[in-house]
């Protein structure tokens, strides 16, 4: 092989190793958060849905104070609840309003889920089309077309 086609197969590898796998992990660490904050969303759906199913008023729970110590509190009026909307802030929501929020927030979660979806789906289009270069380059036999028997 000339020294010109080992250079640029040595290119491609490098391209593929310290750009394209580097997005892709970092693509797919992002929507896993995406996917977390989506669960976050639908648990605290599902925990003001049964506060109204079951009429509560007040409330006795446990609050983690940091470092996973807990402490025994009591809510006397569950009506309003604090929910946290980015960057620090929180919001005191009714559980109406509240349950509107999270409607909002778990469809643009779901918007943001199919943005990394399709980028992750384009970076791996990316990798095989830069390999099946490599391939052409080095002048090796399609995938399926070895013939003889396998060992």
């Amino acid at each position: 092989m000339d020294s010109f086609r080992q250079e640029k197969v040595q290119r491609y590898e490098e391209f593929v190793d310290k750009r394209l796998k580097p997005d892709l992990v970092k693509a797919i660490a992002e929507r896993d958060k995406v996917f977390e904050q989506q669960k976050t969303f639908s648990d605290l759906r599902r925990n003001i849905e049964n506060l109204e199913k079951n009429s509560v008023t007040s409330l006795r729970t446990m609050v983690n104070l940091g470092s996973e110590v807990y402490m025994q509190a009591d809510v006397p009026d569950t009506q309003r609840i604090f929910v946290d909307i980015g960057l620090g802030f929180h919001v005191e929501f009714t559980w109406s309003e509240a349950l509107n929020f999270i409607s909002l927030r778990e469809e643009k979660l779901a918007r943001q889920i199919e943005e990394y979806t399709r980028l992750i789906a384009s970076i791996k289009a990316h990798i095989k089309l830069v390999c099946e270069g490599i391939r052409e380059l080095l002048q090796l036999p399609a995938d399926g077309s070895l013939k003889g028997p396998v060992f």
